[in-house]
């Protein structure tokens, strides 16, 4: 039995102010959850007495056995999946020198003003399968602590740091040697365009995509082009679409970085 005090202070943690707070995010699903607890202990952990007997937890985490209706009641999911958890947010680590660093030594990620927690939490799953390790977010990018991102992640969100810091700062801290990319309509051919597996790669908002000021730090600008249809006239190629979404993008950029160059090395 979960108590109503124990819900009530769950429910609030849908809350971005609640969860900074109380320093929690919830977790949800056997996969999520038991990636999570393979790298950090859960501070609460609320499962089925089925799937809780099938784990061991640490001493100091509280284990609350409930029904499957108890947790139909209490998910943030239309179809929960026998476990959530609470875990405490990381505390941020890197200085700016320190997220420098980073960048020399490998390709990250910059999101700017993505909004959307799914496309968050997608691109997230995306860079834990191209090897990608930081992600670096505008303040304005959506909290990746929601629970609906940390959903999305399907338990990428234990591999992979993301870090909210001021672009533009990042971008004039790094030495003119690192390589700036970002998608915008008038780049190059990323398809005829030679990548580094060293540097950042920046993707931008849902709607409105990179904004002036990153621009204006971006040393390469790459485009996905539009392909023609063997099935269309010319004169109907402006009826397609006009745009990628920024998950989809990022995937086909990322495959494109690991196809030219499998393995990073350092720029020294």
């Amino acid at each position: 039995m979960i108590s109503k005090n124990k819900i009530k202070a769950i429910r609030q943690l849908e809350n971005k102010k609640s969860r900074k707070e109380k320093g929690l995010f919830v977790a949800e699903g056997p996969k999520v959850v038991g990636d999570l607890l393979d790298l950090q202990d859960a501070v609460t952990v609320i499962a089925t007495e089925q799937w809780s007997t099938q784990h061991q937890f640490d001493d100091d985490t509280e284990v609350i056995l409930v029904t499957d209706e108890e947790l139909r009641r209490l998910s943030f999911l239309q179809h929960p999946q026998q476990v959530m958890a609470l875990f405490r947010i990381p505390t941020p680590s890197l200085s700016l020198d320190g997220m420098v660093n980073v960048i020399r030594q490998r390709l990250c990620l910059a999101l700017d003003g993505v909004r959307d927690p799914g496309n968050l939490g997608t691109i997230i799953r995306i860079a834990d399968w191209f090897g990608i390790d930081t992600i670096f977010c505008s303040e304005d990018t959506a909290d990746v602590y929601s629970p609906k991102v940390v959903q999305a992640t399907m338990g990428s969100i234990a591999r992979v740091k993301v870090v909210y810091v001021g672009l533009t700062e990042l971008m004039e801290a790094l030495p003119k040697d690192i390589p700036v990319y970002g998608t915008v309509l008038d780049g190059e051919n990323i398809y005829q365009t030679v990548l580094n597996n060293v540097g950042l790669l920046v993707m931008g908002n849902e709607g409105k995509g990179i904004s002036p000021e990153v621009i204006n730090h971006l040393t390469h600008k790459l485009l996905i082009p539009l392909f023609p249809s063997p099935n269309i006239s010319t004169n109907a190629i402006s009826s397609r679409a006009d745009s990628l979404n920024v998950a989809i993008a990022t995937a086909v950029a990322c495959s494109e970085f690991r196809r030219t160059l499998q393995y990073p090395t350092s720029i020294q």
